[in-house]
This record gives structure tokens, C-alpha cells and sequence, in this order.
């Protein structure tokens, strides 16, 4: 299907446009994927929110389908990261004496930030991201990283470096 959004319409026009053609045709695509009218529903918001967000780069979509896709396709696995961080941390409470556990305003607070640091993580390339979770949640020292990752101490070094100002321009 080729665009539906031609570069002389505003961009308002061509997000209302792009929502009219292809709403029911991108939650039809996530019901099935997700198994869930409610979860296609939510995803298919979340899309066109960013869609709305990114409104002036619609002119040089030519593929609207493949371009509605790729975002909702990223909202699907945030919805799986999240849930699966979710079930890990019900698991984990279920192992806690009730009298420790977290009051249910705790609980969300710890999801949400678990699920910041998920998605930071997540962001930083791959050796970026080994090499500071050895570091810090493994505490193993930069000769064993490096001899673990098959790179200098020096490139450790850079990574854990990168690492942490990935973190410092997250933070609010």
C-alpha cells in the first residue's frame, strides 16, 4: 500500500488521515498478535501518541503500514519486557515474609523503576550494557570483564564510562 500521506497536507491532516485509514486495520494486526481486544486497543493509542509526537517526519513515510508497524511492534515488546519484569518481581514478593512485603504504593513505584532502568539498559548497545552489569550487579573487576568480553581493560573502561553517561542524561 503506498502513502497516504503526501507532503503538501499539514501535519494534523496527515496524522488524522493516517489514524482513518489505518486504525482498525493496525488493531486488527495486534489483536492477533496479542491475543487481547484491550491490550490492541491500548497499543494502537500508544501508537498514534507517538505518531502525533513524531507528526513532522510523516511527509517522508511512503510505507504508512510498515512505519505503523514498526512502532506498534516496539509497543508490544515493552508490553512483553514489562510484564515479564512484572511476573519476576511477583515472584520474588511471593518468596517474602508478608510482614516485609512492600505496601501495593511500593510495589508500583518499584515496577516503574525497574522497568526506567529495563529500558535503559535495554538502550545501551550490547557490550555497553555487559560490561556494566558485570561491573556493577556482578562486582567482577575490569581485567576479569575484559577477559570475559575478549577486549582491553581500556575498552571496559570506555564502556562502563558510556554506561553511566547514558544514565546521567536519563536522569531528570
Amino acid at each position: 500500500m503506498g502513502s497516504i500521506v503526501p507532503s503538501t497536507l499539514a501535519a494534523p491532516d496527515a496524522v488524522r488521515d493516517l489514524y482513518t485509514e489505518h486504525q482498525g486495520w493496525l488493531h486488527g494486526w495486534l489483536r492477533r498478535k496479542l491475543d487481547s481486544t484491550f491490550d490492541a486497543a491500548d497499543l494502537v493509542q500508544d501508537t498514534f501518541v507517538r505518531v502525533l509526537r513524531h507528526r513532522r517526519e510523516l511527509a517522508a513515510v511512503r510505507e504508512p503500514r510498515a512505519y505503523l508497524v514498526t512502532i506498534a511492534g516496539r509497543l508490544v515488546i515493552n508490553l512483553y519486557r514489562r510484564r515479564s519484569l512484572e511476573r519476576a518481581f511477583e515472584e520474588a514478593l511471593a518468596t517474602m515474609p508478608e510482614p516485609l512485603a512492600p505496601s501495593p504504593e511500593q510495589q508500583l513505584l518499584i515496577l516503574e523503576a525497574l522497568d526506567e532502568i529495563d529500558c535503559l539498559l535495554a538502550a545501551m548497545p550490547a557490550a555497553v550494557r555487559e560490561a556494566f552489569l558485570l561491573a556493577q550487579v556482578d562486582q567482577m573487576p575490569y581485567a576479569e570483564i575484559a577477559e570475559r568480553m575478549q577486549v582491553s581493560v581500556r575498552t571496559v573502561q570506555r564502556h562502563i564510562v558510556r554506561a553511566y553517561e547514558q544514565i546521567i542524561l536519563a536522569a531528570p
